[in-house]
């Protein structure tokens, strides 16, 4: 072997050298970047206007992750199309952890069925954790007369009964079309921009009743201006402990629960997904989100993974039958 031979080889083995060097070291670097979730702002598009009770839990649940990972957590309301406009928002993002959708399950359980077109695909998300759950509140205007739930059914089969819900496409909504279904009453549904504007128009008498979220409307059957008549959840609520669930009033083909949740663009990485699986279901836990919790009525259910998704699933087979049977649309 000559000098110029053995020089050669000595380059190309410092070449390799510092290309396996170099190799390492990036990969050190995107293994260190994965460790660091968060490193910048991240996302919570709440897909319905500020005050209700996703927004409000959002809250919660973002300040103590803003505290416990270090890094700031913003809620972002992006309201409209019954949480259409927020999602399709997170769709399009980077599926890196900073944009999360945090909404109900409507969003993927009612609306692909009452939309004739889609802006995203149910494909487009995995589930990061189904947090919680809460019932919805069957109340009236105390000048319908009406004392009971099955006395509401007898009033609406005699004559039509204006309800109202928080939109078209909302958990009211399709509990007026479950009721409708389930039981030949004739309720009208009256969408409203929001929960706080429908429990109004109850109190107005602009229409006769609602099925709306409990904390915006016990306050008003605490002073006598809504008569409450039923929950629909499994359980009882804690906030109005003294009024029966749908089941216990005989008619256990209205219960129905919001799934509270958050979603993740589907390509998200494991490791990010996980890592917020944790700070989420460890927030939910502490005691100052457990009575946030408590004050909004949701009911702790800290589902991850397959077990999210099929809630999910299984909520979106339920209603699709429904959406037919009632004709339930948004034009």
């Amino acid at each position: 072997m000559n000098m110029t031979d053995f020089s050669r080889r000595q380059g190309l083995a410092a070449l390799a050298s510092l290309v396996l060097t170099s190799g390492l070291a990036l990969g050190s670097g995107t293994a260190l970047a994965q460790d660091a979730y968060p490193a910048k702002a991240v996302r919570f598009v709440n897909n319905f206007p500020p005050g209700g009770p996703s927004d409000l839990l959002a809250r919660s649940v973002a300040a103590v992750l803003q505290e416990s990972l270090k890094q700031s957590f913003v809620v972002e309301n992006k309201a409209g199309a019954a949480g259409n406009i927020g999602a399709a928002d997170v769709a399009k993002s980077p599926a890196d952890g900073y944009t999360l959708l945090f909404g109900i399950d409507t969003t993927f359980t009612v609306n692909p069925h009452i939309y004739a077109t889609m802006p995203f695909k149910r494909s487009d998300f995995r589930p990061v954790v189904v947090m919680a759950s809460s019932g919805l509140l069957v109340g009236v205007n105390p000048a319908t007369g009406i004392k009971t739930l099955a006395g509401m059914l007898e009033a609406a089969r005699a004559r039509p009964l204006n309800f109202s819900s928080a939109g078209s496409g909302t958990p009211g909504h399709l509990a007026v079309e479950v009721i409708t279904e389930a039981t030949q009453a004739r309720l009208v549904h009256v969408p409203y921009r929001g929960n706080t504007p429908a429990v109004t128009a109850v109190l107005s008498g602009e229409v006769d009743g609602g099925v709306l979220a409990t904390p915006g409307m016990l306050p008003h059957v605490q002073t006598g201006k809504i008569t409450a008549l039923a929950v629909t959840s499994r359980q009882r609520s804690r906030l109005a402990p003294e009024l029966p669930t749908v089941a216990e009033a005989g008619l256990k083909s209205l219960e129905q629960e919001v799934l509270y949740l958050v979603m993740a663009p589907a390509a998200t990485p494991d490791a990010v997904v996980q890592t917020l699986q944790k700070h989420i279901l460890d927030a939910l836990k502490r005691p100052d989100v457990q009575a946030r919790m408590a004050g909004l009525d949701l009911f702790f259910e800290g589902l991850t993974g397959a077990a999210a998704s099929q809630r999910i699933d299984a909520l979106y087979n339920r209603y699709g039958p429904i959406v037919k049977a009632t004709g339930m649309k948004v034009e």
